[in-house]
């Protein structure tokens, strides 16, 4: 043994015990710290994507007209899989597809027109009839709405209350049940839903209640899901973006925080299939990190403040409609 080894040794054996007992707990905890961060660099950016087509050559996009369900359209039919696009929007669905077929001319794809704030069953009997005898192996259950603006929970209307729990947890919940069926028959499949920071990443989002109890919601409904079919060969996964340039989020331009929809789901294609909750976007993993070293009463108190004035800048456009 070298001599600064042993040197080392038996300085610790002459100290008091609760020393070594600090010092082992420092040095698991320095272990756990840095196994964590390699993991971590792993998964983000030297971690293979699963090849997609082996779940089946079929996948079911929802809410694809727009934003990240556009996004995902478009890099599952860069995979090389065929698309069933389910939107409310029959003349967006067009364009969506041809603009796909432009691109990715060996795609083949159907629509479904699907209003989720409308009659659910209807339009899950439609999901059903348009992916009967398809070999449907990915659903991207992407459907979703928020809140015009921030508002208290009292001010919630009844319409967008109900259409909030509707498409966001009903619509969700009945897409997958007729979609996992015939992924149970093959015995195979991926399911991705998406959740929200507003409901994992930070401990409330206040004057978004119920936008953020629905996305909790499918957090839990997912969760649930990955571990009753994991052995059916069923992986089910709730990926967790934090703020993307789409409408719903308001915000027009991209950033190194805040990526695109093309560049979300870039990154979100490369783990479909693996944890049963993600934050694909790496920028978003460390701002994560970075929010769980915080107190909550802080991001609270900071969240209150900033939803505050989302919510007076939208009442004064709404009054300016008005005049």
């Amino acid at each position: 043994m070298p001599i600064m080894e042993q040197c080392f040794l038996d300085t610790l054996k002459t100290q008091p015990r609760w020393v070594l007992v600090l010092f082992t707990i420092g040095s698991l905890s320095l272990f756990k710290f840095s196994f964590s961060v390699l993991y971590w660099v792993y998964v983000s950016f030297l971690r293979p994507a699963k090849n997609l087509k082996n779940y089946g050559s079929w996948a079911v996009v929802t809410g694809p007209t727009d934003g990240i369900g556009k996004g995902f359209a478009f890099e599952l039919a860069r995979k090389g899989l065929n698309l069933v696009l389910v939107g409310r929007n029959p003349d967006k669905l067009k364009d969506v597809s041809d603009s796909i077929m432009a691109k990715y001319g060996k795609t083949q794809i159907k629509s479904v027109v699907v209003d989720f704030s409308g009659d659910i069953d209807e339009g899950v009997n439609k999901i059903k009839e348009g992916i009967e005898g398809l070999d449907v192996g990915v659903l991207i259950n992407n459907v979703g709405i928020s809140y015009p603006y921030a508002r208290f929970f009292h001010e919630v209307d009844e319409e967008l209350l109900n259409n909030l729990i509707k498409v966001n947890v009903e619509g969700t919940t009945k897409v997958t049940q007729a979609v996992l069926a015939g992924m149970l028959k093959r015995k195979k499949g991926a399911i991705v839903n998406l959740g929200s920071g507003a409901a994992i990443i930070i401990p409330s989002d206040p004057l978004y209640s119920v936008y953020a109890a629905t996305k909790a919601y499918i957090d839990q409904f997912s969760r649930c899901l990955y571990v009753e079919y994991k052995k059916s060969g069923i992986d089910v996964q709730c990926q967790v973006p934090l703020y993307v340039a789409t409408k719903m989020a308001s915000i027009k331009r991209s950033s190194f925080f805040v990526p695109s929809t093309d560049g979300y789901a870039r990154a979100a294609m490369r783990w479909i299939g693996y944890e049963p909750r993600c934050t694909p976007y790496w920028p978003h993993s460390f701002l994560w990190y970075l929010l769980n070293l915080l107190p909550e009463s802080g991001i609270d108190a900071w969240r209150l403040k900033f939803n505050l004035g989302v919510r007076k800048r939208g009442q004064l456009k709404d009054s300016r409609k008005k005049e």
